[in-house]
Parts: C-alpha cells; sequence; structure tokens
C-alpha cells in the first residue's frame, strides 16, 4: 500500500514539508508499541534519512526503541558521524550491526531462479540473511529508510536492499555482489529491473510476509540554484513507494551526457571516502561516461585504506584491479577469493577494464601501495593545486591552459553515462 507520495523533477521539498508527508504516513499505520528504525550510515549523509530518524523519534517518542544503520560491511559509525547526521537523538538507541554475527538466516533463494534471472551469469543459491533484530526483536513496526539513487550492486539502491544487504550476512552480501558484477555494471547501473533487485524481492516476497516493514525513500536532486534539495518522498509497505522514487531519481540523478568525457577530475570528500571501498563510486558511477583512452583523475585526501575490512583489504592488496576476466579465473582458481565474493565482486567494480586510466590522488597511500593495486598515482599536493575543487564547478571546466575537463564533486549522488553507451 502506498501511504504517502509527493516528488517531481521541480519540487523542494522543505524540511517541514519532509516531517509534516512522515507524519501524514504514520498516522495512517495506527497505533504501534515498538518501533525500530532503520537509516543508512554516514557514506549516505545526504540522503535525509538522519533527519526522517530524528522527526521518527519527535512522531513515536519513547516508543521508537532501536535504530540500526544499515551498515552492510562498513564499519560502525562514530560520535562524530551520529552527531553530523542524527544531531541530539538518544545514542542508547542506536545499535551497530555486525555483518559476521549477528545474524540469521530465514532461507534461501532458488539457484534455478538465480542463474534464470542472471542470464547463467551465476548458478548459486543465495541466502537470505538479515539482523536478527529484524525477526526477533518483536518490533510491530520497522522504518527502512533511505535514498533512491544509481547504484552499482543493484542497479537503483534501497528497498529490499536496505533490508538483505544493509542489515545482511557475509554470504548474502558476498554473493549479492559478486552476481551484479559477473551480470555486467554497465547492465546494471540506472536499471530498476536487475538479476540482484530479483533476487532480494522474491526473498522479500517469501520470508519477510509477516515482518511489518514500512518503506521510506527519498529521492535527493539540486534546486534552481544548485543547492541539494529533496526531490521526493515515497512511502509505502511494497514496491510502488520504490519505483516511483526510482523513476523520478533518473530523472534528476542520471546525467546522459552527448559525448563521451576524455578527462574526469572528481573529488572524494575527506569526511565520507576514507578507503577504495567506497572511493571507487568515483569509477562506478563515471565509467559509462568515460572516453576510450580517457583519464579519471580521483582527489582523495582521506584514502588510507583500500577495504574497510581487515580481510577484504588483504584481498585488495593481493590481487588488485585488473579487470573481468582476470577476476573471474582468479575466483576458480584461488579459495580466498571464492570465501569472500564481495571482495571479487569490488576488484571487478573497481576496473576501467583497460578501457581508459584511473589515477589516484590518496593523502595516506604511497605510490607502490597504489601501483600495486593496478591504478597510476597522483601526488595530491600538486593536483590539489592543479584542479583545486574550490575553484571548479560541476560538470565542464575549461581550465587556464585551455585544457578541458568534467569535474563531479559528490559521484555518490549521480550517474554519469554518454548515451551512444546507452544505444541511444
Amino acid at each position: 500500500m502506498l501511504y504517502y507520495a509527493k516528488g517531481g523533477v521541480d519540487v523542494s521539498l522543505k524540511d517541514e514539508e519532509l516531517k509534516a508527508g512522515l507524519f501524514e504516513a504514520l498516522d495512517k499505520l495506527g497505533e504501534r508499541k515498538k518501533v525500530l528504525a532503520l537509516p543508512p550510515d554516514f557514506t549516505r549523509f545526504f540522503s535525509r534519512a538522519g533527519d526522517i530518524t530524528r522527526f521518527t523519534h519527535e512522531y513515536y517518542g519513547e516508543q521508537l526503541k532501536n535504530v540500526l544503520p544499515t551498515l552492510g560491511t562498513h564499519y560502525p559509525m562514530t560520535e562524530h558521524e551520529k552527531q553530523e547526521m542524527f544531531g541530539d537523538l538518544p545514542r542508547d538507541l542506536f545499535v551497530d550491526h555486525n555483518w559476521r554475527t549477528d545474524i540469521v538466516t530465514l532461507g534461501e533463494v532458488p539457484a534455478d531462479f538465480v542463474k534464470e534471472v542472471s542470464e547463467g551469469a551465476c548458478d548459486y543459491s543465495w541466502p537470505a540473511q538479515v539482523n536478527k533484530l529484524i525477526m526477533n526483536g518483536g518490533y510491530d513496526l520497522i522504518l527502512s529508510i533511505g535514498q533512491v539513487l544509481p547504484h552499482e550492486v543493484v542497479g537503483m539502491a534501497n528497498y529490499t536492499k536496505n533490508i538483505f544487504v544493509g542489515t545482511g550476512g557475509k554470504d548474502g552480501i558476498n554473493k549479492s555482489h559478486f552476481l551484479g558484477a559477473a551480470y555486467g555494471m554497465e547492465r546494471m547501473m540506472g536499471r530498476i529491473d536487475t538479476p540482484v533487485r530479483k533476487v532480494l524481492n522474491y526473498a522479500a516476497d517469501h520470508f519477510l510476509k509477516e515482518v511489518p516493514i514500512i518503506y521510506v525513500h527519498t529521492v535527493i536532486g539540486k534546486d534552481e540554484n544548485g543547492t541539494l534539495a529533496v526531490k521526493g518522498l515515497f512511502i509505502s509497505d511494497d514496491e510502488k513507494g520504490f519505483r516511483l522514487a526510482a523513476e523520478l531519481s533518473l530523472k534528476v540523478n542520471f546525467e546522459i551526457l552527448d559525448e563521451p568525457l576524455e578527462k574526469v577530475i572528481v573529488w572524494m570528500d575527506p569526511s565520507e571516502f576514507k578507503s577504495a571501498w567506497l572511493c571507487n563510486k568515483s569509477i562506478y558511477r563515471t565509467r559509462m561516461a568515460i572516453a576510450d583512452q580517457g583519464e579519471l583523475i580521483v582527489l582523495a585526501p582521506a584514502m588510507k585504506e583500500f577495504g574497510e575490512d581487515p580481510e577484504i583489504d588483504r584481498l585488495i592488496r593481493k590481487y588488485g584491479y585488473h579487470g573481468t576476466p582476470k577476476v573471474l579465473s582468479w575466483v576458480k582458481e584461488n579459495e580466498d577469493l571464492r570465501d569472500n565474493l564481495s571482495a571479487a565482486a569490488h576488484l571487478i567494480h573497481g576496473s576501467s577494464e583497460g578501457r581508459f586510466t584511473v589515477t589516484y590522488c590518496p593523502g595516506h597511500l604511497t605510490k607502490e601501495e597504489i601501483e600495486k593495486a593496478g591504478y597510476e598515482f597522483g601526488d595530491l599536493k600538486a593536483m590539489m593545486v592543479k584542479y583545486n575543487p574550490e575553484n571548479l564547478k560541476d560538470g565542464y571546466n575549461t581550465m587556464p591552459d585551455s585544457e578541458k575537463i568534467f569535474f563531479i564533486s559528490k559521484p555518490a549522488l549521480g550517474l554519469w553515462a554518454y548515451k551512444g553507451n546507452l544505444g541511444m
């Protein structure tokens, strides 16, 4: 059932409208005594999920019993991140998700279904895993809160992904990531009905029927002044809200270009992006826009590691980003990579497949570390002088020496593609 829907390309919802829309939907649910909120972590700061979670606490008061950030494989949120995102929301509400230990397996999506929807790319069964609180916490309402936008693993972020990946377990996350990578990122990103989405929705339809989940979806874009704004709010207990949000997101978050880009500069905000696991969004979101033999330069002042999990970090350093054929062969030949398919998927996601160069300019990794991983190394200080983000505007820029570049300040909020790569 669709409880609330408001949005459009020309819409910019103010805070009071966002709260009023949420409250209108919650009013329709009737009294609830034990509520769990599932917002994203700080990597989705701009989703406005922090504000919506605060509004939820304002509405329910002591009936909001817990807040479980949907970390997936990310680090638990720091106190600083919680303050920035959630303000003064009581800290005793927060529970950290551990993707290795805090899960229950609800059932399995059959291998023949996975094989069918992936067109043979994968033929394993998929375990439907969620945080144990979702099934055993005794909640009479679970609010899954987050932003819908193009995503490298599932096509469009959120809805059932927030449950099965955000609060998922090792095997489920690993296999879902690898499924999307093996099927092909260019066939996934910016698409609503993908193999991974079909698998997640199958799991929800079969294993979450009795769980009282309401999905709260935002769409974030820019207003007429170029300022980030809420372009839509969609709340439902089924797929309707997600599809409306996804259709709007494709209009406001997907930039289709008339020509491929020869040189792209991407700024990775140091408050958010500290690992290649996250910084590689610079590659994911631009790969369909960059010209053959083009160049991507990534300014990453806070980048200090490759993977946020020690084992994933080790695997990335061991194998590096060297293209899909090599990764698929390594998976067949090496048990350590087979046991961590999300790392294998990440190695595929982070490769340009030799089509364009990736120059990383990290704040805390050496030239040797970057080059061993398969990237070009750039000196951060020198690049920051040449391509100072404070002096660049999003989109096309002409530099003092007449060089033409394309600058992106918030890669996690969009997707860029040359129309020729979309068959247009």
